[in-house]
Parts: C-alpha cells; structure tokens; sequence
C-alpha cells in the first residue's frame, strides 16, 4: 500500500492594484520533499484580472508568471534563483512579498500523489 507523504502548497495570486489588495487566483505551486517534487500549475483568466482592474498590463503579468515558472521548473531562463535546490526555489517562490505577483501562506498536506493533490488544489483555487 502506497504511504501518504506530506506536501506544501500555496496559491498563486494576481494582486493589479497592490494598494487595494485585491486578487485573482492564477496558479498552485507544490513542494513534496520526500519525492524531490516542485510543480506549479498556472492558468491566467484576462477577464478575471480585468474586472478587478481594467488597465492592468497583461503582457507584464505574463512576463511574471513565466518567470515564476521557469525558477519553478528549475530551467536556467529562470536566472541565478532557478538554480538553487528545490526547497530553497519553493521557499522563494513563496515569501511573502507586496508585488503584483504573491502567493498566500504555504499550507501543509498529506496525500498518496501529489500530482494529483496539484491537480485537485488546482480545480478548488483557480479554475473551479
């Protein structure tokens, strides 16, 4: 029988207007130490960001959020940050910061897949 092993997340945020606090929910990144597992999920809804603040430049956010994937993934277009080992990368990836690009707090977990734990924080949090 498969053990469940424990896992970190936090949610992906598109915050247009820092001042006013307001989000969208973009994205999920997951950390699983025991599989040396770091994902990110991400889909931008352009109508969502609009609503919240219709001058925001989506061409920027864009630029962030594959920034955001790339030191997730660990490829080298993610510059010196996507080159430090997986739990430094999550740990960076998720401190807090009060930029148009945030995550929430890291949130703990247990499960037997945690792609399918991806998979599933992703339909709750961003495209469900």
């Amino acid at each position: 029988m498969q053990e469940e092993r424990l896992y970190e997340y936090a949610v992906l945020r598109v915050v247009p207007r820092v001042e006013r606090e307001e989000f969208v929910n973009v994205g999920v990144v997951l950390y699983c130490r025991q599989l040396r597992l770091l994902k990110a999920e991400i889909l931008l809804s352009e109508e969502k960001l609009r609503m919240l603040y219709e001058h925001t430049d989506i061409e920027q956010v864009r630029k962030y959020l594959d920034a955001f994937a790339a030191i997730c993934a660990g490829d080298p277009s993610g510059g010196p940050i996507a080159a430090l080992d997986i739990a430094s990368r999550f740990r960076w990836l998720t401190a807090t910061r009060s930029t148009i690009l945030q995550t929430s707090k890291v949130h703990p977990g247990l499960c037997k897949d945690p792609e399918n734990a991806l998979a599933r924080l992703f339909a709750q949090q961003v495209s469900g």
